[in-house]
């Protein structure tokens, strides 16, 4: 009987999470495609990604989560204010750049891409050019900095950890 028992549950319980998965999505609350974008909301992607984070590093102590959080915090944010591109920018539409996950491109990719549009002389692209490179360097010593900080109060294990999942390099 337990044998028979145990699957049946585990299958009414899968079906379950799938209709009400399915329900959501039809709802507009799914993430997949661009249907569930109106919905998001980045501070509980903010609090989902702390919450993987403290899992990842295995924190079970409040204590210790106290002085991690902040860190792990501040390299999210160093993280997200590196300039990577326009990442479909410009005539593709779409937005990216400065923050991730789309947003509001940086000032000197807006700049940039501003100056490619005007057809701008080849001197005036250089500068803006060395412009966001500058800032992409401060911004990535920033990043740096944050994640050496995070790893001085780390185990080997929660460095390890920290590496796999994009924390730290």
């Amino acid at each position: 009987m337990k044998r028979i028992t145990r699957p049946l549950l585990l299958t009414a319980g899968l079906a379950a999470l799938l209709i009400g998965a399915g329900n959501a999505m039809a709802q507009g609350g799914g993430g997949g495609g661009g249907g569930g974008r109106g919905n998001f909301d980045p501070a509980q992607f903010a609090q989902m990604r702390l919450d993987r984070a403290k899992e990842s590093l295995e924190v079970t102590n409040d204590a210790e989560w106290q002085v991690l959080q902040p860190l792990v915090q501040k390299v999210f944010d160093a993280e997200a204010a590196v300039p990577r591109g326009m990442r479909g920018g410009g005539r593709r539409g779409g937005g990216g750049g400065g923050g991730r996950f789309g947003g509001t491109p940086s000032p000197e990719l807006q700049a940039l891409q501003s100056a490619i549009e005007a057809k701008a002389s080849p001197d005036d692209l250089k500068a803006k050019l060395a412009k966001l490179r500058d800032t992409r360097k401060e911004k990535e010593a920033a990043l740096a900095k944050a994640q050496d900080d995070l790893r001085k109060v780390l185990t080997v294990r929660q460095e390890a950890s920290a590496v796999l999942m994009g924390l730290l390099q």
